[in-house]
């Protein structure tokens, strides 16, 4: 029987996190179970970094951004020694399952670890890439494309004054979501994605298709991982074949990550954290709870990792349409 439940978060921040706490904690209270609360992750595991958690403790968090627990990266926990010693602090500290609210890294240690230990374990996707399988949001993404649209729809008020052309980087590793969701939602020139094969000529005749249009402010949005290179990159060739044109690069960098969590990614955050212990205390381990066509779905973690969550060519067709 699962008496009391840690909870960690893990990896980069991602807004959210804090509510999904708040939703773990105050489950377990419901169903009369402890809670303790695994601080800067997995390096607080191996480094016993563990405090008591109740109803009180998450009080007036649900709209804070970050994490009340504290992120870390953890090399130790890479290693069998490492583990051994979380576990052991674990066991010390009677906790019987864990949830980890993380991205891809922070599942492929908890699978690890619920392999080589049997503690119980859930993961709660927290990460604003959005490039988990098993659920079509993570906690976060919400938030920060709401953030990139707010920075973007600023940057056109300049670039409408000086008819200028801005490359604006957004977040996302070897994922597109943020960028074409962005692209789309702010009514960008073009947008440079990981999953897809852009070529220069085809950012060319974007490009020469908006001069003839007469457009007074154009945006690209550019994606981390893509394979046209960085937005500096990008921009220095195009100012070889344009170069009449006022070229700007914006990179809005950890920007994204900041800033109270969306009511969309409250309420995610809030369904996610009970569905979690629930599952938990149903005997179901090994797992990540997510959302899918709006109903709670469990995926094992490793399929979880393995798999890659494809990118919307349907937004990508429209995205398409709509930048003329």
């Amino acid at each position: 029987m699962i008496k009391k439940i840690g909870v960690f978060t893990s990896g980069g921040d991602a807004p959210g996190m804090n509510a999904a706490i708040r939703a773990v904690v105050r489950t377990a209270a419901f169903y009369e179970r402890e809670v303790v609360g695994i601080r800067h992750g997995f390096q607080g595991l191996i480094d016993n970094d563990i405090v008591p958690l109740d109803s009180k403790s998450v009080r007036n968090i649900l709209a804070r951004g970050g994490t009340i627990l504290k992120s870390a990266r953890c090399m130790d926990f890479h290693t069998k020694e490492g583990r051994a010693k979380a576990y052991e602090n674990l066991k010390n500290a009677e906790v019987d399952a864990l949830v980890c609210i993380g991205g891809n890294g922070s599942f492929t240690g908890l699978t690890t670890f619920y392999k080589e230990f049997g503690i119980p374990c859930v993961g709660l996707p927290g990460t604003i890439d959005n490039d988990l399988f098993g659920t079509d949001f993570t906690l976060g993404y919400d938030t920060a494309t709401n953030t990139v649209v707010d920075c973007v729809d600023n940057l056109r008020d300049t670039a409408s004054s000086h008819n200028r052309l801005f490359f604006v980087e957004v977040m996302g590793r070897d994922s597109g979501f943020i960028a074409l969701r962005t692209a789309v939602a702010t009514g960008a020139m073009g947008v440079i994605l990981p999953e897809e094969n852009a070529t220069f000529d085809e950012l060319s005749n974007s490009i020469e298709r908006a001069n003839i249009n007469k457009k007074t402010s154009n945006i690209v949005i550019v994606s981390e991982g893509n394979k046209l290179g960085t937005p500096y990159e990008i921009a220095a060739q195009v100012r070889q074949k344009f170069p009449e044109m006022d070229i700007k690069v914006t990179i809005l960098g950890h920007l994204q990550r900041g800033g109270k969590p969306s009511c969309y990614d409250r309420v995610l955050a809030s369904k996610l954290g009970v569905e979690a212990v629930e599952a938990l205390l149903n005997g179901k381990t090994d797992i990540m709870v997510g959302v899918v066509e709006n109903k709670t779905v469990h995926t094992f973690l490793g399929q979880a990792i393995q798999n890659s969550a494809p990118i919307n060519h349907e937004l990508m067709r429209i995205s398409k349409i709509l930048s003329i």
